[in-house]
């Protein structure tokens, strides 16, 4: 009787092990981190200092498709010169302003190829704010690793930083089914070529 409740406790113990390890090292096993190239405040630009808003630098042309990461010659518009003496601001000037060479970002939210987003639909005529997708990132002081999946490429923040995809935060992951709340949600049509053309 003892030996037989002994191997039960050590099955269940074994078991209890494999799924801390799958749930908290499963994932870094899987998700890459990379440093961005430089460190960037959204909250010192959009701050009392600076002042600007979302679309300052993340723009829309005239046809309404949306410019995504602002160009180089966007931050030199303002970044002729330091400004404040910040490390990651010299970088900035003497290594990308000064020499027109493109800062190399990683996007957090770059959707897959066969799906079609208009942040115009979206922003401009349904009036969704960006932190509805895009969560606090606006805010922030720094900015956080750049996750990638090292099966698919793309991004944590596609997926949700939750592999349960049970989300604390409705901004949380830019999957098919993320946005197919949002629009049943608001009445909107969940029709695949909205999406997929």
């Amino acid at each position: 009787m003892v030996v037989k409740n002994r191997g039960r406790l050590i099955f269940l113990a074994g078991v209890l092990v494999m799924l801390v390890v799958g749930w908290f090292g499963f994932p870094r096993m899987l998700y890459q981190k990379t440093n961005q190239p430089i460190q960037f405040s959204h909250r010192v630009h959009t701050g009392d200092k600076a002042g600007l808003t979302c679309e300052d630098c993340h723009s829309f042309q005239a046809d309404g498709r949306f410019n995504g990461i602002p160009s180089i010659s966007k931050c030199g518009g303002c970044h002729v010169g330091l400004l404040g003496n910040s490390p990651d601001e010299k970088v900035l000037v003497e290594k990308y302003v000064a020499t027109n060479t493109e800062i190399p970002w990683l996007v957090y939210s770059r959707q897959p190829e066969n799906a079609y987003f208009s942040h115009v639909q979206h922003v401009r005529l349904a009036k969704i704010q960006c932190e509805r997708c895009h969560g606090p990132h606006g805010a922030g002081d720094t900015l956080r690793p750049y996750e990638s999946d090292r099966l698919t490429s793309y991004s944590r923040d596609i997926w949700g930083h939750s592999l349960s995809r049970i989300h604390s935060e409705v901004w949380d992951g830019k999957k098919m089914d993320n946005c197919a709340s949002c629009h049943e949600q608001r009445g909107v049509s969940n029709s695949c070529l909205l999406c997929h053309k």
